[in-house]
């Protein structure tokens, strides 16, 4: 059997001189040439399989559009199949079908034979497809599995009553192996919430990836109370309260990892729904070319926090990246002649040389009394979670125009119209045109997957609505193993910054109505979120689709 170089160099996708090139970077090193190939950008992993199938007459499998047979699939373990990078998605004539990223290894081929006791037929897949159907695969088998033994196993009769009955009961294996498989299942995904919900005849759990909801699990109705105690009794919550809403804190750790997760229970009339955000984790990439801001945005930044007292805003609805972006602006001021501190609910990345404080509203540890308690340890820069109501955006005003610099985060639709929130808070338009700075808003769309992206003509509206010329392209997913046939993967940040300039501190002080406003952002280089997303269009990197989700107005 040839070698992978002499394929590619047969094959035309590849020099002498890149393969010896590659082969040079491949010494030293534990890697196989295919994935040194790739790592130096010299072809893609489809371009790798189309050499390998044009030689040996292999077929590419699309791993999105094929149902996985859970029976194949466990022939093997999971780790074997991470190893190997291989999936096995099910029978044909007695024959075990599998998906390989490296079908050249024929001693994979021989063990799974062995193993098995079944010839194996070789398909050709994606490093990154296969080990995403791994923890698909897997992931899945575990989650309904644990399902299936909490509804044989466990004694729903033992709910009806509360105590210490319900909180033994509910630690039972069933239902512990059920949570956690969900809660791994969720982190493997990457998702960024879980959402427990009870249905009129059953338990739903869905996840939320990129921003959209998909059904992962379904449970019996009987189970509901168990899995929702469990869940209280991990986030340290009154289990005897279905009353009102509770909030808590899960830490604990996957595969092991910490894993920290803020959870919200809500009384529905079929019982309390649980929502669990999972946080962002402590090696997030804190720099801001990976946020997504455009040229224009970065100078406009640039000019609000190079400002040395004062308050900068950051606005936008949750789970759109507010966070991120503010833990990024101030990791840029963060030196050891600066005293940085911070009160949050929750801590949710730990950024070494800052001072963080944690919220705990229990012990009456508010945003306004840990402010307050913060100006007395002669701070330099402040950040304030989130401004909640009036006493917190008074204080933190205050503190903006005593001195220090201050950063937060307000929910509001807009940049403008986060200044008029500010004033609906009870603050007199004076100081917030002394204290404030610049807003900034932004919005999470998802991108385009670049592995599937195609070209289309658009049709009479979106030609309209964006101005294109006669013959201009646009750009959408048509779906592939690589972002799950959605079309698209991962997001990126559109953002509206506004500067408190003398001529919009003159409106505001005036109490001038929000279009005024608007209108002077514009004319002094602000850039709206609609614009902002019709640019990303223009490039390719998004969809009209998307835009109109985030961006759509009446008007």
């Amino acid at each position: 059997m040839k070698r992978l170089g002499d394929i590619l160099i047969d094959s035309g996708f590849l020099t002498a001189a890149e393969l010896a090139e590659a082969l040079s970077a491949q010494q030293g090193t534990n890697k196989k040439l295919g994935e040194v190939i790739v790592e130096m950008g010299l072809l893609s992993d489809l371009d790798i399989l189309r050499a390998i199938s044009s030689q040996y007459d292999i077929p590419i499998i699309d791993l999105q559009n094929v149902e996985i047979d859970p029976e194949a699939a466990k022939v093997v373990t999971e780790q074997y199949c991470f190893d190997n990078t291989i999936i096995p998605i099910g029978y044909e004539d007695g024959r075990l079908v599998v998906a390989q990223y490296d079908p050249l290894n024929i001693l994979v081929s021989d063990d799974l034979r062995f193993r098995t006791g079944s010839e194996v037929i070789s398909m050709l897949a994606p490093r990154k497809a296969i080990e995403e159907a791994i923890r698909v695969s897997f992931g899945k088998e575990v989650a309904q599995k644990a399902a299936a033994d909490l509804e044989s196993e466990l004694d729903i009769t033992a709910m009806k009553s509360l105590g210490d009955q319900i909180t033994d009961e509910v630690n039972q294996a069933p239902v512990v192996k059920l949570i956690n498989s969900m809660i791994e299942f969720a982190i493997r995904a990457n998702a960024s919430d879980i959402h427990v919900e009870p249905l009129a005849d059953r338990v739903r759990v869905r996840i939320r990836i990129d921003g959209v909801l998909s059904e992962i699990m379904s449970n019996p109705l009987a189970a509901r109370d168990a899995i929702i105690t469990r869940l209280k009794i991990l986030a340290g919550l009154n289990i005897a309260e279905k009353r009102i809403p509770q909030d808590g804190r899960i830490q604990t750790q996957i595969n092991g990892k910490p894993v920290d997760m803020r959870v919200s229970v809500l009384p529905t009339i079929h019982g309390e729904k649980t929502v669990i955000r999972i946080l962002a984790k402590n090696d997030a990439n804190l720099n801001r070319k990976y946020l997504g801001i455009n040229a224009h945005n970065d100078e406009m930044i640039d000019r609000i926090i190079k400002v040395p007292q004062g308050i900068c805003l950051i606005s936008g609805p949750t789970g759109s990246g507010k966070t991120t972006t503010l833990y990024t602006l101030l990791s840029e001021k963060n030196d050891p002649e600066t005293n940085i501190v911070t009160v949050e609910d929750p801590v949710e990345i730990q950024i070494p040389g800052i001072n963080q404080v944690q919220v705990n509203v229990k012990a009456g540890m508010t945003f306004a009394f840990g402010l307050r308690s913060i100006l007395r340890q002669d701070p330099d820069i402040i950040l304030v979670g989130e401004i909640r109501d009036g006493e917190t955006a008074e204080i933190a005003m205050r503190a903006a125009i005593t001195g220090h610099l201050v950063f937060s985060t307000i929910h509001t639709n807009d940049a403008v119209s986060s200044i008029n929130r500010l004033i609906d808070m009870g603050l007199e338009p004076f100081m917030v045109s002394s204290a404030l700075i610049g807003v900034i808003s932004q919005r999470l769309v998802r991108r385009i997957c670049t592995n599937c992206r195609r070209e289309y003509e658009p049709d009479e509206i979106e030609a309209k609505v964006l101005n294109l010329k006669p013959g201009q392209k646009l750009y959408v997913g048509s779906g592939c193993s690589e972002c799950s046939g959605t079309g698209y993967k991962g997001r990126i940040a559109i953002h509206e910054i506004v500067i408190m300039t003398k001529a919009m501190k003159v409106l505001l002080d005036r109490r001038a109505s929000e279009e005024e406003m608007r209108m002077l952002a514009v004319s002094e280089g602000t850039q709206l979120l609609a614009h902002a997303a019709v640019e990303l269009v223009l490039e390719g990197i998004t969809t009209v689709r998307e835009m109109n989700k985030v961006t759509y107005s009446i008007d």
